[in-house]
């Protein structure tokens, strides 16, 4: 936030970036150590709210929105208010028995969409029409936050006992992006989780059954 409020707009993407890994190794580290409690799991929900809410919902309004009048502030403040209801609501309901979904996409996976905006589009000036295409896009991530769409969770993935040729293969080339197209790799990572759960949604909604929302387990932000 700090960097946002100095204009370092690719900078701050990348600590967003940075806190969606601690968000990963602090669940993680908590489960290994047999440390999770009550308490930490409502604490991790408020840092997830800081920094996958409110820190992408000011980037956003700072590094686009703040010319845009009434439709600006409102995608910011409707991106902020979703990530805390996304958080908020799960964390009361019961555990789904499927562990292979999430029910609404995750509010680190819509932060790191907006991270990927910034950092791929880098310092520059836009026209009205594309800061409408990106007000838009931020509706459309708040409103896949607290929706009952399904995106897959990986938790079934074991990569430390199953290496599959095709996973290996994705992987180098994944690496190969990165070294060379960073923030286009981000871009198309994150944007394309985010549209798999809506794309799945249109094509199977009506041959799935619909889950219960799952809960919130210390470290995991969901």
């Amino acid at each position: 936030m700090v960097l946002t409020f100095d204009g370092r707009y690719s900078e701050a993407a990348l600590a967003i970036f940075v806190a969606m890994v601690m968000d990963i190794l602090d669940g993680k580290v908590a489960r290994l150590t047999k440390t999770t409690t009550l308490f930490g799991k409502e604490f991790d929900s408020l840092a997830d709210v800081v920094s996958f809410g409110v820190a992408p919902g000011l980037l956003l309004y700072s590094y686009a929105f703040k010319d845009l009048g009434r439709i600006g502030w409102l995608a910011a403040f409707l991106f902020v208010i979703c990530g805390a209801l996304r958080l908020a609501r799960f964390n009361v309901m019961t555990l789904s028995q499927d562990r292979r979904y999430f029910i609404g996409l995750p509010i680190p996976g819509a932060a790191g969409g907006v991270a990927s905006w910034v950092f791929l589009l880098g310092e520059r000036e836009f026209t009205r029409w594309e800061l409408m295409v990106i007000a838009l896009a931020t509706y459309l991530l708040a409103f896949l936050m607290v929706s009952s769409v399904r995106y897959y969770s990986f938790k079934e993935l074991d990569f430390a006992r199953e290496r599959p040729f095709g996973v290996v293969l994705l992987v180098v080339l994944a690496v190969l992006i990165i070294a060379s197209h960073p923030a286009l790799f981000a871009f198309l990572l994150f944007s394309t989780y985010a549209l798999s759960g809506l794309a799945r949604w249109l094509f199977f909604r009506r041959r799935e059954p619909i889950l219960a929302p799952e809960g919130k387990s210390g470290g995991d932000a969901y």
